[in-house]
């Protein structure tokens, strides 16, 4: 439930303190009428506005309408009476807050044509309470027929950022559920099977050790050496589950080609490509495993890392004149089935190119689309 200080309109190009101003304006005009019963009938009228005005935030549906509808006949007395048409501004904004199109089309409707005629009679029967503030008139039923519109529009385009905050906390959420699914995979397949060795040949020597020891022995190297694969595995997914930087994964990939013998050619900057922060992290695990492979498996005398950026798509291609790959290099083991199951979680794609040389293009959106704006 909103607080009694909400009533103030918001985001409607005009200060709060301007809002306090047309609060208190009214008894301006009321008590400028010489009649004590005028002066008591206006103050009445306008604590009863502004009483069914609060209550018409805090109403259900059918109360809202009944709620308008005594405000709007209100706003007409103090029209008519006292020559005060701003009451017909709070109005607008309550009327471009209404969710309901058929509602706000009615609401709409009925105050401005109300509006509109209470003002040109007041000005033809009344011309002296209201000539003197004919520019301000003016600018009131210039507001009329806008503000409804302008709050409408604002209401709609918080829905639409508060539907795509929840979009991105779900998408994090899931990011995370998939990241920790995978963590469970590479667990099982480094580590479960590794203990598994370990714990099978650990069994075998403890019954070798008295009938052959030199048996006995050799299994103990092959637990030894392992352990130490197994560690060297766990520090490597380790390494891989911090947040990466492509910038700084480019300069690791050039590192690793010429470690490794290869000249290395370059196209675009990665320092210019601005990207989300998840999508970045992607790419640059793509970057990684894709130059891993390369490095071990390709037997290439030439790579090149080429980086475009458009203004819906990022492309980064990893280029090389190796062997290229084979059918088994797509089964569930392989490295490019890791990477196009992370490039799924950005609606990326991954497109293989095999000729003279192999390219591998990374297609990823360069910024986090937007649902399409409500009606």
């Amino acid at each position: 439930m909103q607080q009694w200080y909400h009533i103030l309109p918001k985001h409607t190009g005009l200060g709060a303190y301007i809002w306090i101003v047309f609060c208190v304006l009214p008894f301006f005009f009321i008590f400028r009428s010489s009649s004590v019963l005028e002066i008591v009938f206006g103050i009445l009228m306008t604590f009863i506005f502004f009483l069914c005005y609060r209550w018409s935030f805090s109403s259900n549906s059918r109360m809202i309408y009944l709620f308008v509808s005594i405000e709007i006949a209100i706003s007409l007395l103090m029209t008519f009476l006292f020559g005060y048409v701003y009451f017909a501004l709070f109005l607008a904004y309550f009327i471009g807050s209404i969710r309901h199109r058929g509602g706000f089309i009615a609401l709409y409707t009925v105050h401005l044509t109300t509006t509109f005629i209470a003002t040109v009679m007041t000005f033809i029967m009344q011309m002296d309470s209201l000539f003197p503030y004919l520019p301000f008139v003016t600018i009131a039923l210039i507001g009329v027929v806008l503000l409804p519109f302008t709050v409408r529009y604002r209401r709609n385009q918080e829905i639409l950022e508060d539907a795509l905050e929840d979009a991105n906390e779900r998408i994090s959420q899931l990011v995370v559920t998939e990241e920790r699914e995978r963590i469970a995979r590479d667990l099982h397949d480094t580590l479960g099977q590794k203990l598994s060795m370990i714990g099978l040949k650990s069994e075998l020597a403890g019954k070798l050790i008295e009938q052959k020891p030199d048996q006995a022995k050799d299994e103990m190297r092959d637990i030894h050496d392992t352990a130490r694969t197994a560690l060297k595995e766990v520090r490597e997914m380790v390494s891989d589950m911090r947040v990466a930087s492509l910038e700084d994964e480019w300069i690791r990939a050039r590192q690793m080609i010429e470690t490794a013998g290869m000249n290395f050619e370059e196209a675009g900057a990665p320092g210019s490509v601005h990207l989300p922060p998840l999508i970045e992290h992607v790419l640059s695990m793509c970057l990684k495993e894709a130059v891993t492979n390369v490095t071990r498996h390709s037997n290439a005398s030439v790579c090149q890392i080429a980086i475009d950026q458009g203004e819906e798509d990022t492309l980064l291609t990893v280029t090389d004149d190796g062997d290229g790959f084979s059918k088994d290099d797509y089964g569930e083991g392989s490295g490019l089935k890791g990477m196009k199951e992370r490039l799924e979680f950005v609606n990326g794609t991954l497109k293989i190119e095999q000729n003279a040389k192999t390219a591998l293009n990374f297609y990823v959106p360069t910024i986090i689309k937007q649902k399409e704006e409500l009606s």
